[in-house]
């Protein structure tokens, strides 16, 4: 399975009220034991549209469906960015991706930024992460974090890490703890092996775990094994390839979750799977379930991901409209295990999903804000606003509810509505610009934000270009952000 490069890079390198399956209240037992395990999953560049149950018309995702059939389905769940290292700041910080500095992809998160690893670390949780990474200002396809390296995954609240800088495909070469490792196999069964291997090296201890598993799938260069393709065999080569890593990528979420029974952790272990963007327009508007735009936009097609949250002991299958995004996230495991507002000391721009788990909860409370590289849109309910390009700052108007293709700009026929969401978008704007300045942080800022960079250039990677241009994953990689 793996080979160990043996070197080591040192130097230079509020109570719940939700009860479990015997009445207790999680939040307020005393004993911690009720607390729920914790695990993110994140698919890589899979579109709204790339899972059986929306119907797409190749592929098939039994494991998602049946996840989807036993769980909470979120068919309004956005990515907190249409690319993927803001989003992964978006995750966890709870907060909107500028805030944290990530303005796009490879752009490296302020180390003054507290995070939800942290914060259950804190709390009494086992933190682990697997899999792609991006938050540590390195460009091009993904290499091994260093040891040294200042905004690692431990330096963010994660004990045990196993992780590349950016996508990695099939045998990849990971970091653990910076400690090199040569892996074979798909890049989800790696991972998600890893994970599993992990999660039952602590499950019987005093403490609970807190896993987070970015997976480095559908993301290009595509490479999948030849039984994974084979149902896809009347495509083109990046088709098949595409597909067949969504294909494993299925398969190992079914061995998670039957790894979690088999253990005897699943029915108390919070599972939350989504998408970090939008799908890639290459594959056709069956990526994106035909929505408008595709990664890289602010339309739906760039943003609404596909999400399943599933806990057999408190969630019953379900599927809701209400508007949901990655910025959620923090914030409700947060209000689950009532944590101190000191773990969340900054403003925060999700809310609690805790009352959806169990009851649709109307309307949303709180709009959603992103913006983008100049581009920007705000969601309020059944309202969506939308500045689509970062230039020209013309503005359009889509009823979500009647017109969930963004076809009918209502901007000249609604102006009230229209003028009122653009304050409200304005007014929290001002509001993450402020927080771009350092203002949120006790003292501002105590250090200026590094540019992104190639680690193709960079001076700590020179010692080992040799052994990555040997490889085939790198040898005609071109350094690109994402």
């Amino acid at each position: 399975m793996k080979t160990i490069l043996a070197i080591c890079f040192t130097g230079i390198i509020c109570a719940f009220g939700i009860p479990d399956k015997t009445g207790t209240d999680l939040a307020n037992s005393p004993n911690k034991r009720s607390r729920p395990n914790i695990i993110l999953i994140m698919s890589d560049d899979q579109g709204w549209g790339q899972t059986g149950y929306y119907h797409h018309p190749m592929l098939a995702t039994p494991n998602l469906d049946e996840m989807a059939g036993n769980g909470l389905r979120l068919d309004r769940f956005y990515a907190g960015a249409p690319v993927c290292s803001p989003t992964r700041a978006s995750v966890l910080t709870g907060r909107s991706n500028d805030r944290s500095a990530v303005f796009s992809v490879g752009y490296p998160i302020r180390r003054q930024e507290k995070t939800l690893a942290q914060a259950l670390q804190n709390a009494g949780y086992h933190t682990a992460h697997f899999g792609k990474w991006h938050l540590d200002g390195l460009k091009g396809p993904g290499v091994p974090i260093l040891e040294s390296d200042d905004r690692h995954p431990g330096h963010l609240g994660f004990e045990e890490w196993l992780s590349s800088s950016n996508y990695f495909d099939m045998n990849p070469l990971l970091s653990r703890k910076g400690r090199f490792e040569d892996l074979k196999g798909g890049s989800s069964e790696i991972v998600v092996s890893e994970a599993i291997r992990y999660i039952r090296s602590v499950k019987d201890g005093a403490k609970p775990f807190f896993v987070v598993i970015w997976l480095g799938s559908p993301h290009g260069p595509w490479q999948a094994s030849e039984a994974d393709k084979k149902a896809f065999a009347g495509l083109d080569s990046l088709s098949q390839n595409h597909y067949g890593e969504l294909v494993e990528m299925d398969r190992n979420i079914g061995l998670l979750r039957k790894s979690l029974r088999a253990m005897g952790v699943a029915d108390n272990t919070l599972l939350w799977f989504n998408s970090d963007n939008g799908g890639l327009k290459n594959f056709g508007p069956e990526t994106v379930g035909g929505l408008r735009g595709f990664k890289g936009d602010v339309y739906e097609g760039g943003l609404r991901v596909p999400c399943i949250i599933e806990w057999p002991s408190v969630i019953k299958p379900r599927v809701s409209q209400l508007p949901a995004v990655t910025m959620d996230i923090f914030p409700t495991i947060a209000d689950l295990l009532s944590l101190p507002a000191s773990a969340t000391p900054y403003p925060m721009d999700g809310i609690s999903l805790r009352e959806l788990f169990t009851k649709e909860t109307g309307q949303r409370s709180k709009g959603i804000g992103f913006r983008y590289m100049g581009k920007a849109a705000w969601i309020d309910n059944q309202y969506k606003l939308v500045k689509p390009k970062p230039k020209n700052e013309t503005w359009e108007l889509y009823d979500l509810q009647k017109d969930p293709f963004e076809r009918n700009n209502l901007m000249g026929s609604s102006p009230e509505i229209g003028k009122k969401l653009l304050e409200a978008f304005r007014a929290w704007s001002a509001s993450v610009d402020k927080s771009i300045t350092g203002s949120d942080y006790p003292g501002g800022l105590t250090e200026q934000d590094p540019a992104p960079r190639s680690w193709s250039t960079a001076p700590e990677y020179r010692p080992f270009l040799q052994l990555f241009y040997q490889r085939p994953e790198y040898r005609n990689a071109k350094a690109t952000e994402d």
